[in-house]
């Protein structure tokens, strides 16, 4: 009598894996403390924006200084984001975000004690501010950098990266709640100091988390240092059989991800993330002052709340949805369909008649928004080497602050100019056109670092989701 053949071992592609779900997620070892250790640190980034504003015009007496200098604290956090998620990749989360983080709450302190009292002069407090700005440590790139680590399996990290953009959102949302809450008993400047101490506390809980041990490049082993792999995460929350452990490389043999800190790589498909990145961004800049004009239009300025919260609802429904899915389609296809949905949502919401079905437009259009942030980062994730990532999403989280700063001010020179149906028609203009360009397979290149377009398949990861 011959004996039955066991059954296949199940592959993280299987079963559970193609139905992942957010309990999945939050049930991976050490997932829950990492994420909510990152989710306090970045609540600051919602509440000291609003804080610093405030305490700063109260302490000049003056909205015009108090705008200049929150345009240099933007500016400053945006531009260098890249820079400091380099010392990220270079050093490791545990090396790098504790000065920063210590930094750059010491300088909000700063800020927050020259403010206390009125008759501050505004370069000095400005200055102040600008310093604080450019130290303000990478957290949300980090987080997705952390997500690879916990949850290799590619349907899970899609629905990580999901959950994390819509945890982000709602952060921005509540941070002015708290500061409303705040401002009653400890002033604008207390609020700032109370920003400080979100930003220290969650550096330091999620820096101490097992996830942040080591640097992002010992995903890549080096010949010096023996590859420390934990056990893959499927959809289930456990470990395949039969899994066989990572084989560290042999001495003297290169690895993928190069020298910590080395060039960025990514090439066409790195352009294309931080291009629909932009181009989301633009579109959102635009729109929040659009929305403004618009009900002041029809005599309602107080239905615009109702609106953008409209906006902010569909986009992280549209979120929520996106790990969801469970079609077999690349980030990288993905990708234009989302920036088109966009991008014709919002030129079909400046035709809306009313502020009725203008919120409507507005919300079939924030359907686009989270998943298009959320794919960005996914593509721009698989196209570099693991030491590379944190960077990578840092130059897609400066696209879209860019591209959201670029569209609020272009929008405000035209509203006064052109009609208001065409200038929605305008600003979804560069989503639609980038299209094209997000769908050829010929928008290559070379990478950000010059030479070979260093992707995420030529250290024998995961392919793309």
């Amino acid at each position: 009598m011959s004996t039955p053949s066991p059954a296949p071992a199940r592959t993280p592609s299987d079963g559970a894996s193609r139905r992942p779900s957010y309990r999945a997620v939050l049930g991976a070892p050490h997932a829950r403390r990492t994420f909510a250790a990152a989710l306090l640190g970045r609540l600051s980034y919602g509440t000291v924006p609003l804080a610093l504003l405030l305490a700063v015009r109260d302490a000049t007496g003056s909205y015009s200084a108090a705008g200049v200098a929150m345009a240099l604290f933007a500016l400053a956090s945006v531009l260098l984001s890249p820079a400091r998620a380099a010392l990220v990749d270079r050093y490791g989360p545990r090396r790098a975000l504790p000065p920063m983080a210590g930094l750059y709450a010491a300088l909000l302190l700063a800020v927050a004690g020259a403010t206390a009292r009125p008759g501050v002069e505004p370069p000095a407090v400005g200055i102040l501010v600008v310093a604080a700005g450019a130290c303000t440590p990478p957290l949300g790139p980090v987080m997705r950098t952390l997500w690879r680590r916990l949850l290799p399996d590619p349907a899970l990290l899609r629905r990580a990266y999901s959950l994390d953009g819509v945890a982000e959102e709602l952060l921005f949302v509540t941070g002015p709640l708290l500061v409303g809450v705040l401002l009653p008993i400890v002033g604008p400047a207390g609020a700032v100091a109370v920003g400080a101490a979100l930003v220290l506390s969650g550096t330091l809980l999620l820096v101490a988390a097992p996830a942040a041990a080591r640097a992002p490049s010992a995903d890549a082993p080096s010949a010096d240092a023996p590859a420390v792999v934990p056990p893959e995460v499927t959809a289930t929350g456990t470990a395949p059989a039969g899994t066989a452990p990572a084989v560290p490389p042999a001495a003297g043999q290169a690895t993928a991800g190069g020298p910590r800190g080395g060039r960025l790589g990514g090439g066409g498909e790195l352009r294309r993330a931080v291009l629909a990145a932009a181009v989301t961004g633009l579109a959102l800049g635009a729109l929040d002052l659009m929305v403004v004009v618009s009900a002041e239009q029809q005599g309602r300025p107080g239905a615009v709340g109702w609106v953008l919260a409209a906006l902010s609802a569909s986009s992280a429904v549209g979120g929520l949805a996106l790990g969801a899915l469970d079609r077999p389609m690349s980030n990288a296809a993905r990708l234009p369909l989302l920036t088109a949905g966009l991008g014709l949502s919002l030129a079909v919401a400046g035709l809306a008649p009313n502020l009725l079905l203008l919120g409507a437009g507005v919300a079939l259009a924030g359907l686009f928004v989270s998943p298009a942030v959320t794919t960005a980062y996914l593509v721009a994730d698989e196209a570099v080497a693991p030491d590379a990532r944190t960077r990578a999403g840092a130059w897609v989280n400066t696209a879209l602050n860019a591209g959201s700063a670029g569209g609020a001010a272009t929008v405000g020179l035209l509203v006064g100019q052109l009609p208001l149906p065409l200038c929605f028609a305008l600003a979804a203009a560069p989503a639609l056109l980038a299209v094209p360009l997000l769908a050829a397979p010929a928008f290559r290149g070379r990478d950000f670092g010059g030479g070979r377009p260093l992707r995420k398949s030529d250290s024998g990861d995961d392919p793309a989701l």
